[in-house]
């Protein structure tokens, strides 16, 4: 599937990203990887804090030119303070992939990880509109203690950077459709990864209920196969879509929600 293609993956050291790795070059591809944790995962390496401009900035400048596809899958969980959250999860995130459009290959491919997490955006247009209007320069902090983010109960901030970021994706279906350019995002549910224990304590009942209704956590396994989907040729119409690969869950609260 990804025979001589070259992917840039963040978040590589760990969970979905280290396993978005082994799929990938297990299908041919040679893979960039990047993370704030040096690893062996990668046939090219670099370091970076993707919650830091110039951090990012020196990356953009750093990486090769020509890739196939990028995968941001790099992120923090509720647990981490509001501003770093949306610093890395959303504003990062936007930074790292705009400042790479110019050196990705035509046809190139972007899959971003978001979650099950941002299911409710659309209760959340007006904020998540004034969010998309900051930038890692702005002041996010200000943003932080206008919406009461800052130690907010049931993991707000997490849930924001996840909606926010769906909403970017599906606002961008077309922006680079000059020159091939498709992007698109992955929404899983709970995941067995390092952070699973952080989204139980930061979520509470809520995620207590979840676990109950589900068969199980996903798995690295489960998620890894999607992302490398929208990276591949294969996804090429697929634009601003969003996939839900969460053992039923958002089938679950659409039931609830409409009565079916």
């Amino acid at each position: 599937m990804h025979q001589g293609k070259t992917y840039i993956v963040t978040g590589v050291a760990s969970g979905i990203g280290a396993r978005t790795y082994e799929v990938l070059k297990d299908a041919g591809a040679t893979v960039i990887g990047v993370d704030r944790t040096p690893t062996q995962n990668a046939d090219q390496f670099f370091e970076a804090d993707l919650g830091d401009a110039a951090s990012i900035d020196a990356l953009i400048d750093a990486l090769p030119s020509g890739a196939d596809g990028l995968a941001n899958i790099a992120g923090v969980p509720p647990t981490v303070d509001a501003e770093t959250l949306l610093r890395v999860n959303l504003y990062g995130l936007q930074r790292l992939t705009t400042g790479l459009i110019p050196k990705l290959a035509d046809g190139a491919s972007i899959a971003n990880l978001a979650s099950l997490a941002g299911f409710g955006w659309p209760n959340s247009v007006a904020e998540i509109k004034e969010a998309l209007a900051l930038g890692l320069d702005d002041d996010v902090n200000g943003f932080v203690e206008k919406h009461g983010l800052r130690g907010a109960e049931g993991g707000r901030s997490y849930k924001l950077s996840k909606e926010a970021l769906i909403v970017w994706t599906i606002q961008n279906r077309w922006t680079w459709r000059d020159r091939g350019i498709t992007m698109n995002c992955a929404s899983p549910g709970p995941v067995d990864t390092p952070i699973l224990q952080d989204f139980i304590a930061s979520l509470g009942e809520r995620a207590k209920e979840d676990r109950k209704v589900m068969d199980r956590p996903g798995h690295p396994d489960d998620v890894a196969p999607v992302v490398s989907f929208l990276l591949s040729d294969q996804a090429k119409w697929f634009r601003g879509a969003n996939l839900n690969c969460d053992g039923g869950m958002s089938s679950h609260i659409l039931s609830n929600m409409h009565g079916i």
